[in-house]
């Protein structure tokens, strides 16, 4: 079984709180022995597999699998095209670079319903959403990725997990998948429209 799974903000990729604040997935009455394959951080939002099959981790984790994710952020201000292909051609975190990636600008820009709690506003500072395609998978990478061209990521979805998408499940909401989705789950992600690269 695999299960498709709208991660809300504030919510641990795993069943037990161990002594933390947010809520866990113990709460959306998935199906029994079933667990996360990967994670979203708790203020990440948007696609989460879970599993019952532990193939599934060594299809998807292993980095040898290099399966791409599309993420959308968030981010503070407007970026310049030559900022998007710097994120492209990847940025060193840590002291290690990380690898190149497709990043754009989403036109048009997505309307997600406001978050609880809201992301943090400031009237005299522009944000707007772009799009990330990795196939690595360090820790907090998106974040630390636009911190370091100096865009703070305020909101960040994961929309896409090879050509498996989120589709319009609402925050919160599972389906299982069928079988047809499943052979989607490893395979290359679609490319991004025309704004790919930066055509800022």
């Amino acid at each position: 079984m695999l299960v498709l799974f709208h991660k809300p903000y504030g919510v641990l990729s795993q069943f037990t709180p161990q002594a933390s604040p947010h809520r866990t997935l113990a709460e959306f009455g998935f199906p029994p022995r079933v667990y996360p394959v990967g994670r979203l951080d708790a203020d990440s939002e948007g696609l989460l597999l879970l599993t019952d099959e532990p193939e599934w981790n060594q299809r998807l984790l292993h980095p040898s699998r290099g399966h791409p994710r599309i993420y959308w952020a968030q981010i503070e201000r407007i970026p310049t095209g030559e900022t998007l292909r710097l994120l492209a051609r990847g940025v060193v975190l840590q002291g290690r670079p990380t690898l190149p990636c497709r990043v754009w600008w989403l036109d048009p820009q997505p309307q997600w319903p406001p978050r609880d709690p809201p992301i943090r506003y400031r009237r005299s500072v522009a944000d707007g959403w772009i799009g990330l395609e990795l196939t690595e998978g360090r820790n907090r990478q998106v974040r630390r990725m636009t911190a370091a061209v100096g865009h703070p990521t305020l909101r960040l979805v994961r929309v896409q997990m090879g050509q498996l998408s989120l589709g319009d499940l609402c925050p919160g909401q599972w389906r299982v998948l069928r079988a047809a989705e499943r052979a989607l789950v490893g395979t290359g992600a679609s490319p991004p429209r025309a704004e790919d690269g930066a055509s800022r």
